[in-house]
């Protein structure tokens, strides 16, 4: 897991506001500030905050769904915001997403086995038969009968439909796969199961996840490295296990302290950080530190001067004056 696969460098996403009958541009919504990342060959790398973080908008941005404003996304050596047009598309073969809403991510008209011929189809992969046959492969990959081809998603309750997406995103043998908060919208008991699938999964294909979600504890189970995003900047990043017992960023610490403990003895002796205040409208972001106007060891710097990415110990990069 040596090998780098994904290198994101500085990147900007910035959405337009427009107002009036001509449509003027009068502001930008912040949405992804300039964040620097790699993921490695076979990798979870784990990427969590508030919701409006920009978490989404990363990963769709890294997959080109959405263009970047600025900055680069190297995949395998290759530059994905340069290619355009039938070079993409190519390459789109090697890289899927799984999305946050198994209602809203499968088309109601089509039926499962449509659903996921289409990538088959599209990238002419397949053809006749052996469409059939691969249709038939994925439903046992991800444990579903082969016989659900013919339904259609309204039949299938959440937790089968995640599995319906996630069948599809393997259907063109990806290297890389967007896990867009999989499981937020499921169950308790059949988050295990997805979870314990996209693990599964990854183990037999050797696929590399950039796994997006808000519940720390899950992060903590699935990823090997974290990394901590607020208001459209990363502002830790460390090998889990590193991460969970030093985090070293104020937002991190006071994530960490809202994570409940199963020991009711170690919950009643520990601090928690409540963190006053609301997030900033990413429309207008405060200057410096995006965090300052929330941080409790705010000073003066905070506010005239934007922390540097940094790595202060082997592996574990934060950007906060202060550390």
């Amino acid at each position: 897991m040596t090998e780098t696969l994904l290198k994101v460098e500085g990147l900007v996403k910035h959405f337009p506001i427009l107002a009036g009958v001509f449509q003027r541009q009068v502001g930008v919504v912040h949405a992804v500030d300039g964040i620097t990342f790699d993921v490695r060959k076979g990798e979870t790398f784990g990427l969590v905050g508030e919701s409006g973080c920009g978490k989404s908008t990363a990963g769709r941005t890294i997959l080109q769904l959405y263009r970047p404003t600025a900055g680069s996304v190297f995949f395998d050596g290759i530059d994905l915001v340069k290619l355009k047009g039938e070079e993409l598309r190519r390459l789109r073969r090697r890289m899927q997403m799984i999305f946050q809403d198994p209602y809203a991510s499968l088309n109601p008209r089509m039926s499962v086995g449509e659903i996921l011929a289409e990538p088959l189809v599209v990238h002419e992969v397949a053809k006749g038969q052996e469409i059939r046959e691969r249709v038939d492969e994925l439903l046992n990959i991800v444990r579903l009968s082969p016989g659900f081809a013919a339904r259609y998603p309204h039949e299938f309750s959440g937790g089968q439909r995640q599995r319906i997406g996630v069948a599809r995103a393997l259907a063109l043998e990806p290297e890389f796969i967007v896990c867009d908060e999989p499981i937020s919208a499921l169950d308790v008991s059949i988050q295990a199961q997805v979870i314990n699938l996209l693990e599964d999964l990854q183990s037999q294909f050797n696929l590399a996840y950039l796994f997006i979600a808000h519940d720390l504890s899950v992060v903590r189970h699935i990823s090997q490295r974290v990394a901590v995003m607020y208001l459209g900047l990363l502002v830790e990043l460390a090998e889990r296990n590193e991460l969970y017992s030093h985090p070293l960023h104020p937002y991190t610490q006071a994530l960490l302290s809202a994570v409940p403990i199963p020991d009711p003895f170690k919950e009643e002796k520990r601090q928690r950080i409540i963190l006053e205040g609301d997030v900033p409208s990413p429309v207008n972001p405060p200057s410096g530190c995006h965090f300052r106007t929330r941080c409790p060891l705010a000073e003066k710097i905070c506010a005239d001067k934007e922390p540097e990415w940094r790595e202060v110990a082997p592996n574990h990069w934060v950007a906060c004056h202060l550390v």
